[in-house]
């Protein structure tokens, strides 16, 4: 791995502390160079290079003679900073890989703990997608509204935390696919599939169901 992605991935480690282990909170003082080197395993200059990036980003701030700083106006319980992990230099393979891992489980718990009310917001959501694609108006918006509401319905606060991750993958899918007349017969045949066993609470036709339109994407878009 070059200097360049090991700084990148160190980012990616301190912003995590911050933003999901939440180890480190707004004008929380970060350990010092050698302390914070050692325990992430590289050496200070791929350390130092690493807080530069976060530095630029907004995220931390360095108070001369007084050591690095998370910035007192970051909002981390905003996990739309964690958008920054899902920066472009995360290929679509890798998002998709995650979606795989993720959404299935989330479709399977979604299934069996979705209030009704959640589960009529879901199908909603669902036949606007429909609506969108047939009137080839741009579907982003409410294709990360039915993901997200699939995801609340697990009740589970972890899997929350992970969306705006699952939202890069979300749009750069739906960019990808714009101009794949079959991408788009498949999205509502996947959906339809997906509403249909979830509205029957049949988690484990959903979590098939989630896992084929997954696959399909990624087939569609060459990242299988």
């Amino acid at each position: 791995m070059s200097q360049k992605r090991l700084s990148d991935s160190v980012a990616d480690d301190i912003m995590s502390m911050i933003a999901i282990e939440k180890r480190f909170v707004p004008g929380d003082k970060l350990p010092n160079e050698n302390e914070l080197s050692e325990e992430l395993n590289i050496s200070r200059t791929t350390l130092r290079e690493a807080i530069r990036i976060l530095v630029t980003n907004g995220v931390l701030e360095i108070r001369r003679g007084k050591g690095t700083y998370v910035k007192e106006d970051i909002d981390a319980e905003n996990t739309e900073s964690l958008s920054f992990l899902a920066d472009a230099k995360i290929n679509a393979r890798d998002l998709y890989e995650m979606r795989l891992i993720f959404e299935p489980e989330a479709a399977f718990y979604a299934t069996i703990r979705a209030s009704d009310a959640e589960l009529k917001r879901i199908l909603e959501y669902g036949m606007l997608i429909e609506q969108k694609i047939k009137r080839n108006e741009d579907r982003t918006a409410v294709e990360q509204k039915f993901h997200k509401s699939i995801v609340k319905a697990t009740h589970n606060e972890f899997m929350e935390k992970l969306m705006p991750v699952i939202y890069q993958a979300i749009d750069k899918g739906v960019i990808l696919s714009k101009k794949k007349e079959m991408a788009i017969k498949d999205t509502i045949n996947d959906h339809n599939m997906i509403m249909e066993f979830m509205k029957n609470r049949n988690p484990d036709g959903a979590k098939s169901a989630m896992k084929i339109h997954i696959l399909h994407a990624m087939k569609e878009l060459g990242i299988e």
